[in-house]
């Protein structure tokens, strides 16, 4: 229980203020160092740009983009979608 391999979160800062988010993101990623892989979905696309390694973008339930952090948020994107994401649009 206190040292999972893989951890599933699903909007772990949602609602919660700065000081709350930057305590748990703090312990995301001490243990993303210690060796747990985080699995975490997310609207936030600065959460997402601090914490992921890697990024699988969905839009109406279906992968739209698969890549690295770095080469995810550094690209042009296949869609229209990821593109607006990236860029803090709001995607409908």
């Amino acid at each position: 229980i206190n040292d999972p391999e893989i951890l599933f979160l699903d909007e772990p800062c949602a609602n919660l203020d700065g000081r709350a988010t930057r305590e748990i993101e703090s312990i995301l990623m001490r243990a993303q160092a210690a060796g747990t892989r985080i699995v975490m979905s997310t609207h936030n696309m600065g959460q997402a740009r601090r914490l992921a390694r890697d990024v699988v973008f969905m839009y109406g339930g279906k992968v739209h983009e698969c890549a690295d952090a770095d080469a995810f948020f550094g690209q042009d994107h296949k869609t229209a979608e990821a593109a607006g994401f990236v860029n803090g649009d709001i995607v409908e």
